[in-house]
């Protein structure tokens, strides 16, 4: 039976001297003119994030669990690193990139817009060195956003934490389920992952 968190991990302290905050309209403008072609960079709270190359577990984990969505909710509404909005508040410094996302069936912009909060059914993060930024900032960033479900997994802690039921930007339901069981999501209770099929010997 998964163990229901009841302390959110406590965020990162702040380790350097205070960094310029970027807008999402200067990221996008620094992007077009090619500043970020040799970086993989995501925008979270004004911040420049770095998503470093990935290492073996990760990616295993990652590709694993893109396979796995794919089978349940087809290849045309599973994405792998795309970018959307979020809250309306949060969308001016904040332009993130979840490892993986899951859209809604009627969602129909595939070519012509970014998909909004309400276009997804699950956002995933793969957390390995980016577990506590994940767990935290990412995770209020989603739920602010009103992102009804979330998961993180903890590449070192093999194990699968699932967020739920999001209100005054915090979930009210975090669940961590071991390589020993099993977990559905919301718009796919029939389908269950083993999660310690992410996790290859």
């Amino acid at each position: 039976m998964p163990a229901t968190l009841t302390q959110r991990p406590p965020a990162p302290a702040a380790q350097c001297p205070p960094r310029k905050r970027w807008t999402r309209a200067e990221y996008e403008r620094a992007e077009a003119a090619g500043v970020f072609d040799q970086q993989h960079i995501e925008l979270v709270e004004g911040e420049l994030i770095d998503k470093m190359s990935k290492n073996r577990p990760h990616i295993d984990a990652a590709t694993l669990l893109f396979g796995w969505l794919i089978q349940v909710f087809g290849l045309r509404f599973v994405n792998f690193e795309a970018t959307i909005d979020v809250a309306p508040e949060d969308n001016p410094v904040s332009l993130p990139e979840p490892d993986i996302i899951v859209l809604k069936p009627d969602f129909a912009g595939f070519r012509t817009k970014r998909p909004q909060p309400r276009d997804l059914v699950l956002a995933i993060e793969i957390g390995d060195s980016s577990l506590p930024f994940d767990l935290t900032t990412k995770a209020a960033l989603y739920a602010r956003a009103g992102i009804v479900e979330y998961w993180v997994v903890d590449v070192i802690g093999r194990r699968l934490i699932v967020h739920r039921a999001p209100e005054d930007g915090q979930y009210g339901l975090v669940q961590s389920y071991s390589e020993q069981e099993s977990a559905a999501p919301l718009a796919a209770p029939g389908s269950s992952l083993r999660v310690a099929d992410l996790f290859p010997e």
